[in-house]
């Protein structure tokens, strides 16, 4: 099981400030570009510098703090993708996410609003998100994993395994011998 830990929005931080800034600008420097030119590919490498080669990011994308994501090799990530980033999203090589996917790090704590409860994502090699999936804070998912279209996934999905749902359960096993590694 994950752990998570706790931000005080209440306390100033100085760099979380100048990143979710940073973010913002290139956020929004990107919409005003044509997809795919060499300015939004500029913007995209400026707002990602961890992105891995041969992977395309279509716009509109959001996120609030940048250098909390990581992103590997020829991964696909359509419109309308959210990532709330105050925990570490790790996403590896040859991942699909389809349209309008969250990636959720953080949430607030129940009782005290202004406190962040904060763990990271992992979304593991070869793995698909489904159109309108939601992954929560502290999910892995698997090695070639399918999360089905508007699933809700709020603990790990083994590798290799087909989860459905809200919340999102196995409903089958993928044969790992059919992928080439």
């Amino acid at each position: 099981m994950f752990e998570f830990t706790e931000l005080d929005l209440r306390q100033p931080n100085p760099a979380r400030k100048a990143e979710g800034e940073r973010t913002d600008r290139l956020i929004f420097e990107m919409g005003q570009v044509m997809p795919e030119s060499a300015e939004y590919k500029a913007l995209l490498h400026e707002l990602l510098p961890d992105l891995g080669e041969g992977t395309r990011v279509r716009p509109p994308f959001y996120c609030n703090l940048a250098s909390n994501i990581h992103i590997g090799k020829h991964c696909s990530i359509m419109p309308f993708c959210k990532c709330m980033s105050a925990g570490l999203i790790t996403i590896e090589d040859d991942v699909r996410i389809a349209l309008n996917c969250a990636l959720i790090t953080n949430n607030h704590d129940f009782y005290e609003r202004d406190i962040l409860t904060v763990a990271d994502i992992r979304i593991k090699k070869g793995a698909w998100i489904g159109a309108n999936a939601t992954i929560l804070p502290g999910v892995t998912v698997g090695k070639y994993a399918v999360v089905g279209a508007n699933s809700l996934v709020n603990r790990d999905v083994p590798d290799y395994a087909v989860v459905v749902g809200s919340p999102a359960r196995v409903i089958r096993m993928l044969d790992a011998d059919k992928f080439n590694d």
